[in-house]
């Protein structure tokens, strides 16, 4: 068995273990948006970078209130949800002109969540084998683009 060791991962697996229990009530609080990386923000729901992104531009759709079922969530916040993924792959679309979009949510520790109690939409730009063998042998990702450049490209973009 080979063994990939991410030692800089662990101040963030560390320190989400002490906030107040939630990274998505947290984040927002902190004041620093973009050390958050946080993009925007709306009357109910912000956007914010994916810290472990599958592939540049990886962003998630947060509701404020902390819900763990979209049922839950209030009609005003998911409008304002599926709005901002509407306008969040027009601007995927323009900066990085991807072959297609991945949206979706995974409910549920079972459903995948790595954030169980709060749910938030993934966006993500997807290119034709973008799945190539560094991710599927190698389980590693490569990506052509840092989080700051990305958080500079998808700021910009939602402010004009």
């Amino acid at each position: 068995m080979d063994y990939l060791w991410t030692p800089w991962r662990y101040a963030y697996v560390s320190g989400i273990e002490k906030t107040s229990g939630c990274v998505f009530c947290d984040l927002p609080q902190a004041g620093d948006d973009a050390k958050a990386g946080i993009v925007y923000r709306g009357g109910d729901c912000y956007i914010i970078l994916n810290v472990y992104p599958y592939t540049s531009g990886h962003v998630m759709i947060v509701p404020f209130a902390h819900l763990d079922e979209l049922q839950k969530l209030s009609a005003e916040a998911a409008h304002e949800m599926m709005d901002l993924s509407q306008r969040m792959e027009r601007v995927l679309r323009d900066l990085y002109t991807p072959d297609g979009i991945n949206l979706g949510m995974n409910i549920g520790k079972a459903a995948g969540a790595g954030v169980a109690g709060h749910i938030h939409m993934h966006l993500l730009p997807r290119w034709v084998a973008d799945a190539n063998f560094m991710s599927v042998v190698g389980e590693t990702r490569v990506l052509p683009e840092s989080l700051e450049a990305t958080y500079q490209r998808i700021k910009r973009a939602m402010a004009g």
